[in-house]
């Protein structure tokens, strides 16, 4: 029972203490599992991430089921579960019961607009952080590179951005064990 209230409590801890979704949880996730609890390592939670990005869903919260499964099985994985997801609806819950009459007001509206440049902020720091953690060499950034082009500038949908760009990676695999 220990184990689960300590898998329910550091889920919620990261979900209660980050703002802004999946990217800006990667530090918290880096320091509560990786570096306190050391329950994974970096690199294993980057394998995590990448995989809790390409399935649907919300990012922190395929994560978290996924270690809490690792950690101790399907019920691992439901305990870490409603531990990330539980802060958030006890506080969506209070701001819908409390705030929703107030927030065409001019203080909160413009309050709002403040936290989503932080959230902005946010994002940014931990894509530049993930960048230097996942881009190991030049194939990593062409392949990068040519997935945010085509994000960027065409409809391509997400999934399929994702599956070419691991049979890129297979195919140059492929490739240079032929020129070895």
């Amino acid at each position: 029972m220990k184990d689960y209230l300590e898998l329910f409590w550091a889920f919620a801890r990261i979900g209660g203490l980050t703002f802004g979704g999946g990217l800006t949880m990667l530090p918290m996730l880096t320091y509560e599992l990786v570096d306190k609890k050391r329950w994974i390592s970096e690199e294993e939670l980057m394998d995590c991430y990448a995989i809790g990005q390409c399935t649907p869903g919300i990012i922190a919260v395929n994560t978290a089921t996924y270690i809490g499964y690792q950690k101790k099985g399907v019920m691992g994985g439901i305990v870490a579960t409603l531990g990330m997801i539980t802060p958030s609806l006890v506080i969506i819950s209070i701001i819908a019961m409390f705030l929703s009459k107030y927030m065409d007001h001019p203080v909160i509206m413009y309050a709002l607009n403040g936290i989503r440049g932080a959230v902005c902020a946010l994002m940014l720091n931990t894509v530049v952080q993930l960048a230097r953690k996942s881009l190991v060499d030049w194939k990593c950034v062409v392949i990068s590179i040519v997935v945010f082009l085509l994000a960027l500038l065409t409809e391509v949908p997400t999934i399929v951005l994702v599956i070419a760009a691991g049979v890129a990676g297979v195919l140059i695999w492929k490739l240079e064990g032929r020129r070895s």
